[in-house]
Order: structure tokens, then C-alpha cells, then sequence
């Protein structure tokens, strides 16, 4: 079976570079690059959401022949939803899990105002309270000048998403976060539950909200054990409805 994986803001595939040799053999990990970083930095990024997940539906639609799933962390987990819906829409195999993290389910709207149009200093602030990029990046100014327009459209792909209702979606999903992210408080993950009508897990890690640095280990084992469970079945995945703190 295939795993898709899509980074969070500013993030790229190398986020993931780690994984293939710590997922179950029977996994293969297709982890999205996406344009304007990495091997891709001389290409813009997106800017908007619908036009990143229609491209990616494109690409992703020929690599559908086998029983996969989704795993997206914040800007990530936002593009593996808006991704699922689209996949149904155009009559595509859809993923038979779709595992989120660090993010509030996309029908609960952003009650902090927009950042990514703001001053480069407090923009500058307001991502060094995330806590995700090293401050030795944030002190190169020329790591910085490469840095700054990826996260600036990546956050404007999120900051400018309008959620429309649709039917839910009929894979299983599973919600992971950290316990001290305020971006992602516990009943906001669990909102994730009325997006789906199969089975609902969530679970919360230590941490804030880039809690998957520190938790990287546990959180592995929880989608490997996962993914090797719904290769084995690929029709039926059983999980539990539970809320478990800590690893």
C-alpha cells in the first residue's frame, strides 16, 4: 500500500526524509514536494488552496491503483482533506485512511486575524511563537530571503481557505496533536469526528504544536501500527473511538 504525506508551512518532502525507514516494509511513501522549496525552490508556490489541490489530485490520481492513505501535519492536514474531497469529486479511488495532525477540523473557523500579508518583523514573531523553524534559520538573512515567501504563500493557502459543506467522507479518519498547542486545542481536533462516516480516533502527544519533533517515535509506531492494519485489510479498518493523552 502507498502512504501519501503532505508537510506543513514552509515544509517540504526532506520533513519526511526519515520515514521510509521507520514505516513497515509494506509501505511505500510518496512525500509531496511541493513547488518553491527544496529541488523545487525556482518554482513559486501556492498561493491559494484549490489551485495546489487541483494540480496534486493530477498528479496523484495515476499512483491510486493500490490500497493508500493520507498523513498531513497543520497546512498539511488542510491539503489531505481539501485533497480527499477532490479525488471524490472526480470519481478517483479516494484514500481508505485519512490521518491529520496540528490542525482544527476545517469547519471551525480561524479566530486569529491573518499573518500572512503582515510586516516582515511581526511576521517574523508570530512565527518564532510556533516554535517549528530553528532560530539559527530566523538569524540568516539569507536562508531567511529564501525562507519568507514560502511561508507567506503557505500561510495565505490556509489563511485565505473558506470551508464549503459537503457530505462527509466515508474513509476513517484519524487526528493526532499536541496537548500544549494552543492552534489546535483538543476539542477542536475532535471536530475532525463529523467529517467522516466511518470510524473516528484521535490522539494527543506532549507538546505544542509542532509537537511531532519531540514525539516522533510514538507517533510513527501509531501509524504504522495503523497502516499494517489496513494492509492486511484493506476493505475493513477497525479503530477505536478513544482519546488517549501522552505516547
Amino acid at each position: 500500500m502507498r502512504l501519501f504525506s503532505f508537510p506543513f508551512a514552509g515544509g517540504g518532502a526532506r520533513a519526511f526524509s526519515d520515514w521510509p525507514g521507520r514505516l513497515p516494509s509494506e509501505v511505500e511513501l510518496f512525500a509531496a514536494q511541493l513547488p518553491g522549496r527544496e529541488g523545487r525552490f525556482k518554482e513559486s508556490p501556492y498561493n491559494r488552496l484549490v489551485d495546489l489541490v487541483r494540480d496534486l489530485a493530477a498528479a496523484i490520481a495515476p499512483h491510486t491503483d493500490v490500497p493508500y492513505a493520507f498523513f498531513g501535519h497543520s497546512m498539511g492536514a488542510l491539503v489531505a482533506f481539501s485533497l480527499a474531497r477532490e479525488l471524490r469529486r472526480m470519481a478517483a479511488p479516494g484514500p481508505q485512511l485519512l490521518m491529520v495532525s496540528g490542525r482544527r477540523a476545517p469547519q471551525l473557523p480561524d479566530s486569529d486575524p491573518p499573518i500572512h500579508a503582515l510586516p516582515e518583523e511581526e511576521f517574523l514573531q508570530e512565527i518564532r511563537e510556533l516554535n517549528g523553524t530553528p532560530e539559527a534559520v530566523l538569524q540568516n538573512q539569507e536562508l531567511l530571503q529564501l525562507l519568507l515567501p514560502i511561508l507567506r504563500a503557505d500561510f495565505a493557502v490556509c489563511e485565505t481557505y473558506q470551508y464549503v459543506p459537503d457530505a462527509p467522507l466515508s474513509c476513517p479518519i484519524i487526528a493526532f496533536g499536541g496537548t500544549e498547542d494552543p492552534d489546535a486545542p483538543e476539542e477542536d481536533i475532535a471536530a475532525w469526528s463529523h467529517q467522516t462516516t466511518g470510524t473516528y480516533r484521535q490522539r494527543m502527544f506532549p507538546g505544542d504544536h509542532f509537537y511531532l519533533l519531540d514525539q516522533g517515535a510514538p507517533l510513527l509506531q501509531e501509524i504504522s501500527r495503523q497502516l499494517v492494519r489496513l494492509a492486511a485489510s484493506p476493505t475493513r479498518l477497525a479503530i477505536e473511538d478513544t482519546r488517549v493523552a501522552g505516547a
